[in-house]
């Protein structure tokens, strides 16, 4: 198999592992004897999660999840809202209050199903009293561009939303049972999708700490409200959220894990280096491209051959202005530029299927790839400064693109050294 293939076959691998009907089938919760059973949910592959919780529910079931515009897919029971991400629209604004007015009168009897993953902070739009959509784009805009962890990101939003941070979960007397695809370092519940129905303990200073350490600027508006009790989410000991469960049902760690037996069933020999990588995007490609370089040159610390493997979520900060491509194609390019003339294959792609807002996974990289970029008129270095990605690998044909998968666990990255 041609090494590029073997590449795409992992990735696969990746997506397949976290495929929404098998995750789900796994984690259902009890039904409820005599009440209502309602779906909602938010994020990328949040339609695709829907639609498998119909084929696997036993009992009649309503509800409406929110997905990315191009996402949605057919259901029979539960409405698919669609709306703009990365950066919140009014459609999305629409759709939160749906999602409220799904569950606010519910009883205890009744049960909600909570289809969280990915993508889900952009598509919840909620401002708080006193603030406007408007802020909550120019705060998602300003987020995006700042470099911070997705953690972080995820940490200031909480503050500035009447959904996220376990809002969503407390507007309902039922019992909430969180089925969530993890995107996140960590796994940590609480900061997928910005949880909204997951509380957790950050509070107001740790919002301000993360608007100061990365220079974030917001308007005095918005920074007033920071400084008031409105900016507080309910705690996790918030007895609103004493019946409530929260289950992981899929994740970065098993779908390298997936994407590793790919490879060893091939001959090559994996190693997952980490599954939740975060930092800056052509930083972290730099460390992955001299790993690489000391195997190719001098077998160690691994023998050829080998597939280095990570995952976790990387970030970009916005240098350039017109630049094109995501994250994972800020990596491939940095990378090119450091396995320049070594005998190596690489794939750095979103799971979800979009890197960005593009319509590229991501990219393909190895030796000759600056060279041929060169021959093409393109200064791999000149476009890496502007954050424009997706032009260089557009000249080359090196582009990865599969469309929208239906699920999301982060960024998936192998180099494979024959």
């Amino acid at each position: 198999m041609h090494d590029r293939e073997l590449l795409a076959a992992m990735f696969r691998a990746a997506v397949d592992a976290a495929d929404p009907r098998t995750a789900l089938a796994r984690h259902l919760p009890e039904p409820p004897t005599s009440g209502r059973t309602v779906v909602i949910g938010a994020g990328k592959g949040a339609a695709q999660m829907a639609a498998a919780l119909e084929e696997l529910w036993p009992k009649p079931l309503t509800g409406v999840v929110v997905t990315r515009y191009g996402y949605g897919c057919s259901t029979r029971f539960i409405d698919i809202i669609e709306a703009a991400h990365p950066v919140p629209d009014a459609a999305g604004l629409q759709a939160t209050q749906r999602l409220f007015d799904t569950i606010v009168d519910l009883k205890e009897e009744d049960l909600v199903i909570a289809l969280i993953c990915g993508g889900a902070s952009a598509l919840l739009p909620c401002p708080p009293d006193g603030l406007t959509l408007d802020d909550e784009i120019a705060l998602n805009e300003a987020l995006l561009a700042s470099g911070a962890p997705i953690s972080a990101m995820n940490t200031v939003r909480k503050h500035f939303s009447g959904i996220k941070g376990g809002r969503l979960a407390a507007a309902t007397k039922a019992r909430v049972a969180s089925l969530i695809v993890s995107d996140i370092p960590g796994d940590n519940p609480a900061f997928v999708g910005s949880g909204p129905t997951v509380p957790d303990s950050t509070r107001r200073a740790d919002a301000q700490a993360i608007i100061e350490q990365y220079a974030i600027s917001l308007s005095p508006r918005m920074m007033a409200h920071l400084q008031s009790p409105g900016a507080d989410a309910p705690l996790p000991d918030d007895p609103t959220f004493a019946r409530n469960s929260i289950s992981i049902i899929a994740s970065a760690r098993l779908s390298l894990e997936a994407a590793a037996l790919t490879a060893s069933q091939a001959g090559i020999t994996p190693h997952i280096l980490s599954d939740s990588i975060e930092g800056e995007a052509r930083d972290v490609a730099n460390v992955h491209a001299a790993l690489a370089r000391e195997i190719g040159q001098r077998d160690r610390p691994f023998s050829r051959p080998c597939v280095l493997i990570s995952g976790g979520e990387t970030t970009v900060t916005i240098r350039g202005q017109g630049g094109r491509g995501g994250r994972n194609g800020e990596f491939a390019l940095a990378a090119a530029l450091g396995l320049q003339d070594l005998e190596a294959s690489l794939i750095a792609a979103d799971t979800d299927g979009i890197d960005g807002s593009e319509s590229n996974a991501g990219a393909f990289v190895d030796g000759t790839t600056v060279q041929r970029m060169r021959a093409a008129g393109i200064d791999a270095r000149e476009l890496l400064s502007r954050n424009d990605s997706y032009s260089a690998f557009e000249a080359v044909g090196d582009l990865f693109v599969t469309g929208p998968t239906g699920t999301n666990v982060n960024d998936f990255r192998a180099i494979m050294l024959r």
